[in-house]
């Protein structure tokens, strides 16, 4: 591929992209012709790097923690040396943690905050400012059907993901009419290291049946290249319950969460 046809390729970022849902939007922006840069703070993004150059993109790995101003400001110089346009970002770097609030590690906690929130905003600062100057790009952030309902036994994960859905919809509505959109993904309970990183593995949710992480990045990138508000990802079922529980006063989706994910439940 000469110079000239590389740089026609639209650019996209994914951060969170060495494992699960993350991993998967990479390589379906890599399948639709997306040269990527793409972050995470673990020895997984070289090998999740080098499949994405097997779909023929040309990938730039950031390996840092988003946790850290300066590793949000390391992706950014990443995106601007490619001299390219950002055509498209995926927000997707997240972490959580089971247990209850008054056990958890405060370091833990803020953790979460940290990257799931802070990061998040930061980047997105960054990128949506960019791509308003210039009249054109599609931001696709990670929310969660967890963003709908209190989390018992996950307290903070569901209120940073609660605080992602509201900042996402937000800003796409200030953004109205600048040619630039952003994308709320809200999947379920999906096949990724998620549960096992939360030390949730002894919960009904954990031990549970999961969705695809193929089949979510894919409904994901689809849902921001057409621009819309946001999508329920996964299988049917998932998309019918993330339905059913909008109606469900918080108090009972309060106490169904709790069961799914309280400690030892799964036993």
């Amino acid at each position: 591929m000469t110079e000239t046809s590389r740089r026609d390729r639209p650019l996209a970022l994914v951060t969170g992209a060495s494992s699960g849902i993350g991993r998967e939007l990479a390589r379906e922006l890599a399948g639709r012709g997306f040269d990527l840069v793409v972050c995470a703070e673990d020895a997984e993004l070289d090998d999740a790097a080098r499949a994405f150059e097997e779909s023929g993109a040309e990938v730039a790995p950031v390996r840092t923690d988003l946790r850290r101003p300066e590793g949000v400001d390391q992706v950014w110089s990443a995106v601007e040396a490619g001299g390219r346009p950002l055509a498209a970002a995926a927000l997707n770097a997240g972490v959580g943690q089971g247990g209850p609030f008054v056990g958890t590690d405060l370091v833990e906690d803020r953790s979460i905050i940290d990257l799931n929130i802070t990061s998040t905003v930061h980047l997105a600062k960054l990128v949506l400012t960019d791509m308003v100057a210039r009249g054109e790009g599609r931001v696709l952030i990670t929310s969660s059907v967890a963003a709908t309902t209190p989390g018992t036994y996950q307290a903070v994960y569901n209120a940073s993901k609660s605080f992602l859905q509201s900042f996402a919809l937000a800003v796409r509505a200030e953004l109205r009419d600048t040619g630039v959109t952003v994308t709320s993904l809200m999947p379920g309970p999906t096949e990724t290291e998620f549960f096992e990183r939360a030390d949730m593995t002894d919960t009904r949710v954990g031990a549970g049946e999961k969705d695809d992480p193929v089949q979510v990045a894919r409904q994901g990138v689809e849902a921001m290249l057409d621009g819309r508000e946001k999508v329920l990802a996964g299988s049917l079922s998932t998309r019918a319950t993330g339905a059913a529980t909008a109606v469900l006063p918080d108090s009972v989706k309060a106490a169904v969460h709790g069961r799914m994910a309280k400690p030892g439940s799964a036993g």
